[in-house]
């Protein structure tokens, strides 16, 4: 089940794993090539698990409507509440190191539902982008499926570890 409303699009799926097991999944960013729905995330660049709010980790990509292709995301932990939510906002690294984010937030939330089950709902949220970016960028820049495909990756992921 997905939902889109002005300013968001999320989607929640209930998987038979603690919701434990399923923050450690989603606080490692090497799980995120494989959870991803849309296969622009291609592997982590910063490999350690994510730990405390300021947190940057980068992302490898692709898009091929990117202008390389190939490019990286700076990302910043925005949300860790272990283990009822995470989420972070994703940017860019300037060449001078600066890093700079767009408004636009990934976030799982997750209610567990008894000692084995968990209900997630990931949101993809994009209020905060500024009129600037809205003029060259649409949002969302996906189909509302793709956080459907992202949870059902997820849950495939935690049902195997």
């Amino acid at each position: 089940m997905h939902t889109v409303d002005q300013e968001n699009v999320s989607a929640t799926l209930t998987v038979a794993v603690p919701a434990a097991k399923v923050f450690a999944v989603l606080a490692d960013p090497t799980t995120h090539a494989a959870i991803d729905g849309t296969g622009w995330v291609q592997e982590a660049v910063d490999r350690a698990p994510l730990t405390e709010v300021g947190q940057i980790f980068r992302m490898a990509m692709y898009h091929p409507n990117h202008p390389d292709g190939d490019y990286q995301t700076a990302n910043k932990v925005q949300v860790l509440d272990p283990p009822h939510a995470i989420g972070w906002l994703t940017g860019t690294e300037k060449d001078d190191g600066r890093l700079e984010f767009g408004g636009w937030l990934w976030r799982y939330d997750l209610a567990p539902l008894g000692p084995s089950e968990t209900e997630v709902t990931l949101t993809y949220d994009w209020s905060a982008v500024p009129q600037s970016i809205r003029e060259y960028l649409q949002f969302p820049p996906f189909g509302p499926e793709h956080l459907t495909n992202s949870l059902h990756h997820l849950a495939e992921l935690v049902s195997v570890r």
